[in-house]
């Protein structure tokens, strides 16, 4: 019997899951069906029942719903528990397990795909929302030398960084971005895990913050040359790169979760890639 998995979300129209999980599907002989379901706001969880009573073996969450997927399900790993968010839920019997892989698949990106070694770096990170903490464990996880957490609102901030201060080892601080400007500018890697880049705005940064970047990342994905990587590029010579190669990561690390197995995704990230042009 072919085992059913989707993506739920609204909107859903726009979302590549089922084109990213067929392709993972064929590539590893995995007899699976994939399919989107635009969940109704405030219907998560009889939306997410409807499909497991179905057959459904297993979901990707998008926006709206991870806080909803957090509280549905009733296990969730270590860092679902500290992102606060799931993103992808797998049904075993009566058990719901609940993981976020975002971070996971920022990191494997950033570190296996560019070849941006995260381990002895100094990191900038802008923002503080949800993409933010689930990008907090799997960077503290690779021990950087230094990271700096930035956001408008001090006070969100400061509560990421009093929650994931006992799992850092090298320098861990936060800042508001005036403070940001008076910071020494001596960052590897500057990433952007703001939504500024969705509504087409800018982050208030200085072209100084890019002065020693090796990498500059914008995890929102498919724009091309954002406001953000525009700023950078004018900087100097970093390397610039979108959130495209995280999308397939997440969903490659998903679809282990699920099957066993772990899908190539070059290829794939080629083929979805749009010019920073």
């Amino acid at each position: 019997m072919t085992d059913k998995y989707a993506v739920i979300g609204n909107p859903i129209g726009h979302t590549k899951s089922p084109l990213i999980h067929q392709t993972f599907a064929r590539q590893s002989g995995q007899d699976l069906e994939y399919t989107a379901i635009e969940g109704r706001p405030g219907g998560f969880r009889e939306d997410a029942e409807a499909f497991r009573r179905a057959g459904g073996r297993g979901m990707n969450v998008t926006a709206p719903f991870k806080l909803d997927a957090f509280a549905y399900a009733t296990d969730l790993t270590e860092q679902a528990r500290l992102a606060g968010a799931v993103n992808a839920l797998k049904f075993e019997g009566d058990r719901i397990l609940g993981q976020n892989f975002d971070g996971i698949g920022l990191t494997r990106d950033i570190v296996h795909n560019l070849g941006a070694p995260l381990r002895g770096s100094r990191v900038l990170l802008l923002g503080a929302g949800g993409a933010a903490r689930g990008a907090m464990l799997p960077f503290l996880e690779q021990k950087p030398a230094r990271l700096l957490l930035v956001n408008r609102t001090l006070g969100k901030a400061q509560a990421l960084f009093e929650q994931f201060k006992p799992y850092a080892e090298g320098e861990f601080a936060y800042a508001s971005y005036p403070e940001l400007a008076d910071a020494a500018a001596d960052f590897d890697l500057v990433i952007n895990a703001t939504s500024a880049s969705l509504r087409g705005e800018l982050p208030p940064v200085h072209t100084r913050v890019f002065a020693h970047a090796s990498l500059v990342y914008e995890l929102a994905y498919g724009k091309g040359l954002t406001p953000f990587l525009s700023l950078a590029r004018g900087a100097g010579g970093a390397r610039l790169a979108d959130g495209v190669g995280m999308l397939v990561e997440q969903a490659a690390e998903a679809f282990a979760w699920w099957r066993g197995v772990r899908p190539a995704t070059a290829d794939l990230i080629k083929t979805l890639t749009v010019p920073l042009a």
